[in-house]
């Protein structure tokens, strides 16, 4: 499967950065690897799933609670706005890159 943009919302697995970072090494993170969730705290996950929300690989943007994992912020918990924010976020950089 080809395409010019994807978006890893697999959830705390994160599934498809962990699969690009297994063949081609490298992330857009401190490590260069998955940064892995910490402790939950909603407080702190509600705000930071939105800002972990970004381009992780040229072409691939991880959003909802694999950003969090991927950039190794809190587990969220109950409250879910931030996921919708999340998605939301990676929508619009995406049509930002298109246009």
């Amino acid at each position: 499967i080809r395409a010019k943009y994807c978006i890893d919302a697999t959830g705390h697995a994160a599934e498809i950065c962990r699969i690009v970072k297994q063949k081609v090494g490298s992330l857009n993170t401190p490590s260069g690897d998955l940064e892995k969730e910490r402790s939950m705290c909603a407080e702190i996950g509600e705000r930071t799933v939105v800002k972990n929300t970004k381009e992780v690989f040229p072409g691939l943007f991880v959003a909802g609670m694999g950003a969090n994992a991927v950039y190794g912020a809190p587990r969220m918990g109950p409250i879910f706005g931030g996921m919708l924010l999340s998605g939301e976020k990676a929508a619009k950089l995406i049509l930002k890159q298109i246009k």
